[in-house]
């Protein structure tokens, strides 16, 4: 399967609520396993108060239903309280991929 589509979104949180942050994107995984449109997403760490977020998709539509969707929702509704700064959210063309092939049933 081709994935076109992803975001790389770089989160720095502030230092006094990375446990804040760090509890926001690991709660958020079954927001994005309930997204039809959401094929990959994955949150990371990159260091001690910087968080990122990867997702794929295979349509402009189901990126575009991300962005406007529940885990958007909570991290720009605490934003303000929990980050640094405003998230780099941006869109990115994926050139290639390798992703476990379906099991069959």
């Amino acid at each position: 399967m081709h994935l076109p589509l992803g975001l790389l979104a770089r989160i720095e949180a502030k230092p006094d609520h990375v446990g804040e942050v760090h509890d926001l994107l690991t709660g958020a995984l079954p927001l994005a396993q309930a997204e039809e449109g959401t094929v990959a997403w994955f949150a990371f760490r990159l260091g001690p108060t910087t968080f990122g977020v990867f997702d794929a998709f295979g349509t402009d539509d189901a990126r575009r239903a991300h962005l406007e969707g529940r885990i958007a929702q909570a991290l720009l509704g605490q934003g303000a309280r929990l980050l640094a700064e405003t998230p780099d959210i941006r869109p990115v063309d994926i050139l290639a991929t390798k992703l476990p092939a379906p099991t069959p049933a």
